[in-house]
């Protein structure tokens, strides 16, 4: 008993001695803060534990012991939201997809997404919407704990597991009928089998859903649609009642056609996108995350030398659609299909999508406030604004005359913790 009583008094004491730790202040003074919207000049932001305190003119008494970070000529910006990443990839001009899918051990990619993990922070993207493991099972659900809980460096993971195909759509692909691959993707074959699927990766751990609007499976391995409207309508459904949102990688006209009537929430990549679809997509308030990076990526793997060759024609018909999306004022997500190329390098949407349009401010919001909003989290990452997450980074200059900027990271923190300075 005496022991059992000294176990218990050990124990309230040292609940009483955490629970009286001070809280940590640390002041922020930019030359201007980006809060997500617009840009601020003679701001300051107060940091109190994991939260943004006070944002904005320096009206308000500062605590004592507060930690002061001089900022001069850096603009403050939210820590940026990467839309479209695949932690579990690596780029192609290494390793082929289908090689890391059919002979990387999960242990071999999982210790590549760990590093991917950080490269992906030090770049100033505090948080990854990771649309797919790519054959690495759930091992998402692992490493989006294992950030949580402090044991690697990392952004805020907000994740789907494994992609949903259609049978026989996917890959890797054998030659031979009689050898059966292991598949990048979850497969099913009919409405009965999504529904199952999408409510076996809901208790996995997803954070949302994803699903092949189509593919390159058709006769000439061109891209067609996989999924009636029907079945895609049946996931969104399921998805929905749990309060999670369905993405849909969509190329083809057809295809996002029966994604966006069906009520999925993102287009992914959107390449052969037209006017009607785009303008369909803004009625029924579905966003694109158009990808301009990857394919831009695999030119290059492909031989093609930016700034000296020629324009690859797929390039030249990605730009056109881009700026038909824009034409038709759809929501545009800053993601671009990281893992194709190396992460880290996520800022090279940024600057494509400044190539390829769209004005720096309007992309400095997709890449915060609108990736936010557009993914659920608007209440916590996003803006520069008091009661919200202190997912905060530093750029020298003025990324929103020259988005370039962007890559000059100063300062990153993550939940109120400093991981570069």
């Amino acid at each position: 008993m005496k022991k059992a009583f000294g176990i218990l008094f050990i124990l309230f004491y040292a609940g009483k001695i955490i629970a009286q730790q001070p809280d940590k202040f640390i002041l922020l003074k930019p030359d201007r803060v980006f809060d997500g919207e617009q840009m601020q000049t003679g701001w300051v932001v107060l940091l109190k534990n994991n939260k943004i305190e006070e944002a904005g003119s320096m009206s308000f008494k500062l605590p004592a012991d507060t930690k002061i970070i001089e900022l001069k000529g850096m603009t403050l910006l939210p820590g940026l939201i990467e839309g479209h990443s695949h932690l579990f990839l690596h780029p192609y001009n290494e390793t082929s997809w289908d090689d890391q899918v059919l002979k990387e051990s999960r242990a071999e990619r999982t210790a590549r997404a760990v590093n991917h993990a950080n490269a992906t922070l030090m770049a100033g993207f505090t948080t990854v919407r990771d649309l797919g493991t790519e054959g690495a099972m759930y091992d998402d659900v692992g490493l989006k704990k294992a950030i949580e809980k402090g044991v690697v460096p990392g952004p805020r993971m907000i994740i789907a597991t494994r992609a949903i195909v259609a049978k026989g759509t996917y890959g890797p692909r054998s030659s031979s009928a009689d050898v059966v691959l292991p598949q990048g993707a979850a497969e099913v074959s009919n409405a009965n089998e999504m529904m199952e699927e999408v409510r076996t990766e809901i208790g996995k751990g997803a954070d949302l859903i994803k699903i092949y609007a189509d593919y390159r499976w058709g006769k000439n391995s061109e891209s067609a649609p996989t999924f009636t409207e029907e079945e895609i309508t049946t996931a969104v459904k399921i998805a929905n009642s749990s309060n999670r949102p369905v993405v849909a990688h969509a190329a083809t006209p057809e295809g996002m056609r029966r994604a966006i009537m069906a009520g999925v929430s993102t287009i992914e990549h959107g390449d052969n996108g037209t006017l009607e679809v785009f303008k369909l997509m803004k009625e029924k308030g579905v966003a694109l995350c158009p990808t301009l990076a990857a394919g831009d990526a695999i030119q290059q793997y492909r031989g093609w030398k930016r700034g000296v060759d020629p324009e690859p024609k797929s390039i030249t018909e990605k730009k056109k659609s881009f700026q038909l999306a824009l034409q038709a004022d759809v929501t545009i997500c800053m993601g671009g299909d990281v893992g194709v190329y190396i992460h880290g390098d996520n800022t090279r949407e940024m600057e494509l999508m400044v190539e390829y349009g769209m004005k720096p401010m309007d992309v400095l919001k997709s890449a915060t406030s609108v990736n936010a909003e557009v993914f659920g989290y608007a209440d916590k990452i996003g803006r520069i604004k008091k009661g919200l997450l202190a997912d905060i980074i530093a750029v020298e200059g003025d990324p929103s005359t020259d988005i370039k900027n962007i890559r000059k990271i100063k300062l990153v923190i993550k939940d109120g913790v400093i991981y570069k300075q």
